[in-house]
């Protein structure tokens, strides 16, 4: 059942991330026709995407794109190794970087609740409240790091496929 629910959890963020650039490229293209054309900027283009869509890009993916065996890896040991060492090494090879992870949501997180609770604010031609931005980091690498665990004790070790 966690299975499932983490699943489509993962596949919610991966839309939401895939929205976020479809709204970047619909923002950036109307920005450019409009000032090509009208001589008028979007004028909230710039800081909606570097404040929320490219965070969310770049992090409400990124258990998704794990489970689907999406990602870039440097193998330094053997992908299969016989016996006890071999699954304790499968382990390790996801306990790791969920650790890594887990260390990035809780300091991300960290600076998003800071972010709210002292209502900090970008000012720009709208003023954008921060927390809302920053949060989307510890929810994709948090997303990430459960699933690592996830994976890590499973019976047997899942290997994302290439």
């Amino acid at each position: 059942m966690l299975g499932t629910l983490l699943k489509k959890l993962e596949d919610i963020l991966h839309f939401a991330g895939c929205l976020g650039l479809v709204t970047v490229v619909v923002l950036v293209n109307a920005d450019i026709l409009l000032r090509l054309f009208f001589n008028e900027p979007v004028q909230f283009q710039f800081e909606f995407t570097e404040l929320y869509l490219m965070p969310a890009l770049a992090t409400l993916s990124l258990s998704r794109v794990f489970r689907d065996g999406g990602h870039l890896a440097l193998d330094f040991v053997p992908e299969h190794l016989p016996g006890f060492l071999g699954k304790a090494i499968a382990k390790l090879r996801l306990l790791l970087p969920a650790t890594f992870f887990g260390a990035v949501t809780y300091m991300s997180g960290t600076f998003a609740f800071h972010a709210f609770s002292q209502g900090d604010v970008e000012f720009g031609v709208i003023d954008w409240p921060l927390g809302w931005a920053y949060s989307v980091v510890p929810l994709g690498c948090g997303v990430l790091a459960l699933r690592l665990l996830y994976d890590t004790f499973q019976k047997e070790v899942r290997e994302p496929t290439p």
